[in-house]
C-alpha cells in the first residue's frame, strides 16, 4: 500500500469506527465527547509536535506528527469533511502562489 493511500485507508476505518461505535476504540469513545473535545486534542497534538520538532528526537517528532495527522483525520470525519477536500485546498493554494508556497503562508 503506497503511503498516501494508507491515509485514505485510515479515514475509512476511522469513519467505521464512528458508525460502528465499538466499546473497545479509541477513536469512538473519543468522538463521543464531541468535536470540541477532538479539537482540543487536536491543539494538543499540535503543540507537542511543535515542542519534539525543538527539543527531541526525529523519531519523536515522527509520533507526535502521527498523533496530530491522526486527530485531525477525526475532526474532519466528525465535521463530514473528507481529506480529499483538504488536498482540494492545498493544490489550489499551490497554484494560486504560481507553485512556489506549499500553503497560506502571511
Amino acid at each position: 500500500m503506497a503511503d498516501l493511500d494508507f491515509i485514505q485507508a485510515l479515514e475509512q476505518i476511522i469513519l467505521q469506527r464512528l458508525e460502528q461505535n465499538p466499546e473497545d476504540s479509541y477513536t469512538a469513545r473519543i468522538a463521543q465527547q464531541g468535536v470540541a473535545k477532538v479539537a482540543q486534542k487536536v491543539g494538543e497534538e499540535g503543540v507537542e509536535l511543535a515542542l519534539a520538532a525543538v527539543v527531541d528526537s526525529d523519531a519523536r517528532v515522527k509520533e507526535e506528527a502521527a498523533d496530530l495527522l491522526f486527530h485531525a483525520l477525526l475532526l474532519l470525519a466528525l465535521r463530514g469533511i473528507p481529506f480529499q477536500e483538504v488536498v482540494t485546498e492545498l493544490e489550489q493554494r499551490h497554484r494560486q502562489c504560481g507553485g512556489t508556497q506549499a500553503g497560506n503562508e502571511s
